[in-house]
């Protein structure tokens, strides 16, 4: 389980969907990529990305090829693969821990109260927006930026 800090860390210091899967949809889909073109592009370290890439494999989000052509695919469509899993493959439990409860005393239900409105409630919102975006809708935002969002100005 981890504390509030550790998912944002885990979005700046992983940069899951632009390092470690490195536009998945457009090339994954069809063709394996070798890590160090991958590190090349986003000016990082090799070794770095095989860590990443063996978690991620070894939770079955991607796939690999040995040998001198070989390289890293998805394992499955963009579309089934969630924000969520990769995550928790890189991280671990997203989820704030629960209250610990004392066994006895005047505070149990107001650690009853705080596990209930608000760390339940916060652990199913981000669960459910976790859960809900996929590499495929993250990929898909990335080419309208790249396509209309950089050239676009605001008054």
């Amino acid at each position: 389980m981890k504390e509030c800090g550790d998912i944002h860390e885990t979005f700046n210091e992983k940069q899951i969907w632009s390092e470690s899967v490195d536009r998945p949809g457009h090339q994954f889909k069809t063709e394996q990529v070798a890590l160090n073109s991958i590190a090349e592009r986003n000016k990082i370290s090799p070794q770095y990305l095989e860590q990443v890439f063996a978690s991620l494999r070894k939770a079955g989000i991607v796939k690999s090829i040995k040998g001198s052509q070989g390289g890293y695919f998805l394992s499955r469509p963009p579309q089934e693969i969630t924000v969520s899993s990769i995550i928790e493959a890189l991280e671990g439990d997203y989820r704030i821990e629960d209250e610990e409860l004392p066994k006895e005393g005047k505070y149990t239900g107001s650690v009853n109260a705080i596990q209930k409105l608000v760390i339940d409630r916060v652990n199913d919102s981000v669960t459910e927006i976790l859960q809900s975006v996929t590499l495929h809708d993250l990929e898909k935002e990335y080419q309208e930026y790249i396509d209309y969002g950089q050239d676009m100005y605001y008054i």
